[in-house]
């Protein structure tokens, strides 16, 4: 299946979705607001997410921004006349009602979700950039918590993604006590898997997604399952799951010639 996108004809849509065989690119399309967080794009997404999620034919879920940024945050037009309203609670409640809808699909989706990040990654856009199974970056990537300049606690996915990476400790430091950091220093921390020049950044993005979309549904799938599940399952719950796994990957068409093909190799 290939499905092309008139990025022109549906400009006003504050997300896009282009389907290319195997690979999804999901594009945050508010390029003036530096694709930051409202409640149309936050419907955009859980629209466009619980689509990818529905396909049978997709493996890699590509996540980027269009624009200068890859996304700002949260939009503070929003909650700064939320706040001057003393409306906090109902918009931000239903900003984040449909954000975290999109952000639990891409942890639940049996799909690999790549982030691609340039520009600006911004509190709720640091988030979304680690709460994804795996993020590239530009060399000219920020990174910036935001949250506590603001006197508020993370959002978006951003305890999930940032803990599982680098541990509680780590975590503090970057919510707490960083400013901003660049993708260098992410990739030191292990946030990042990969940075590259900008202008390398998409063609490095589309042969990693395609890396990854060579994976067999099965073995993809379980994969992803028993590593965001390892650090809150006790040891012989895990071992389970891994033997039931692996059993139901080995009963597949993809496992049956893969062995065939290596066992031929040694005969």
């Amino acid at each position: 299946m290939s499905t092309q996108v008139d990025a022109a004809s549906v400009s006003g849509d504050p997300a896009l979705l282009r389907i290319e065989g195997a690979i999804a690119t999901i594009t945050l399309n508010r390029p003036n607001a530096f694709n930051s967080i409202d409640l149309s794009i936050a419907k955009k997404l859980e629209q466009l997410s619980a689509d990818v999620e529905a396909s049978d034919e997709i493996r890699v879920l590509v996540l980027e921004g269009e624009g200068r940024a890859f996304c700002a945050g949260g939009d503070l037009q929003t909650i700064g006349k939320a706040a001057a309203a003393d409306t906090i609670a109902p918009v931000v409640g239903e900003l984040l009602l449909h954000y975290h809808a999109f952000i639990t699909t891409l942890r639940r989706m049996p799909k690999i979700v790549l982030a691609s990040v340039h520009g600006s990654a911004a509190g709720a856009g640091l988030s979304l950039a680690f709460v994804a199974d795996l993020c590239i970056a530009a060399e000219d990537a920020r990174f910036t918590p935001a949250y506590s300049k603001l006197g508020v606690s993370p959002d978006g996915g951003g305890t999930v993604g940032v803990v599982a990476s680098v541990g509680t400790r780590r975590a503090m430091q970057i919510f707490l006590a960083e400013d901003t950091f660049s993708a260098a220093q992410a990739y030191q921390w292990g946030l990042v898997a990969k940075v590259v020049p900008p202008t390398e950044l998409k063609t490095a993005t589309r042969e990693l997604a395609h890396r990854l979309a060579e994976n067999a549904p099965a073995g993809l799938a379980a994969t992803k399952t028993l590593i965001h599940r390892a650090h809150v399952t006790p040891i012989e719950q895990q071992l389970e799951a891994e033997r039931d796994a692996i059993i139901y990957c080995m009963h597949t068409e993809e496992f049956r010639i893969a062995v065939k093909k290596f066992t031929s190799k040694r005969t």
